[in-house]
Formats: structure tokens, C-alpha cells, sequence
């Protein structure tokens, strides 16, 4: 059900040095960093191999109209394309604020398929898919 979640972190440097210590015990580590040039977005995945589920950043970087608490942001995991293209409609007409029409995003990865949304409390959501169709 869940592909990924972010969390909104004061210090990125100061969070990261935390959770490198914290998650080591538990096998996880930093897998993969997003630092996209332009954008202000620097982001760091924790998890196994080269799947990262666990994201850190700072919000006002990474999402500036997310919960202005934390950027909470929640990523469902999706069987196809064409789910997410669903996925985004029906979160649309049921109030949601578009932030991100479904599409590839290739500054994450060649086949990331993925659309964005804010739910009615700002918290943005997402469907992705790792896989090309």
C-alpha cells in the first residue's frame, strides 16, 4: 500500500547525522539523495538496497503548501499507469488540489510514473510506479 514517506525536518544535516545512527541497527541506511539544482530540493531515502521508503527534507524546500507542520507526504504504491491516472482524477473530484499531473519524473529515476496531490488538510499524496509500462 505504501511506497514511500517524507517527513519535514528542521536541519537536514543535524537529521540526517540522527537517522544514519538510529536506522544502522535496524539495516537500513541512506540509499539514494535528490539534490535537484534550481528547485532548492535536496532530499535524503532511507532503506534497503536501492529502494528508499523513508525520505527526509526540509518542507519549505520540498513542499512549501504541504502541512505547514511537518510537509507530511504519504506515496501509494500503484499497479499501473493508468491507476495513477485514476488515481489523480478521482482525488481531484473529491476536493484534492492538484500539485503534480500524473506523468514520468525522470529526475527520480528513468520509469518513476507518479501524480501529486494535496488532500482538503494540505498533506500531499501520491501514486507512483517504479515499473515501465
Amino acid at each position: 500500500m505504501i511506497d514511500h514517506i517524507s517527513i519535514g525536518v528542521s536541519s537536514l544535516k543535524k537529521a540526517k547525522e540522527f537517522y544514519d545512527a538510529a536506522l544502522k541497527p535496524l539495516g537500513y541506511a541512506c540509499v539514494f539523495t535528490v539534490d535537484i539544482p534550481g528547485e532548492g530540493i535536496v532530499a535524503h531515502g532511507y532503506g534497503e538496497a536501492d529502494k528508499p521508503s523513508f525520505w527526509i527534507g526540509k518542507p519549505e524546500k520540498l513542499d512549501k503548501k504541504a502541512n505547514r507542520k511537518g510537509g507530511t507526504h504519504v506515496a501509494f504504491v500503484a499497479k499501473s499507469r493508468k491507476a495513477i491516472d485514476a488515481f489523480h482524477k478521482a482525488a481531484i473530484k473529491a476536493g484534492a488540489k492538484d500539485n503534480g499531473a500524473p506523468g514520468l519524473r525522470p529526475h527520480y529515476h528513468p520509469t518513476y510514473y507518479g501524480a501529486f496531490a494535496y488532500d482538503p488538510d494540505g498533506n500531499k499524496i501520491e501514486a507512483c510506479s517504479h515499473h515501465p509500462e
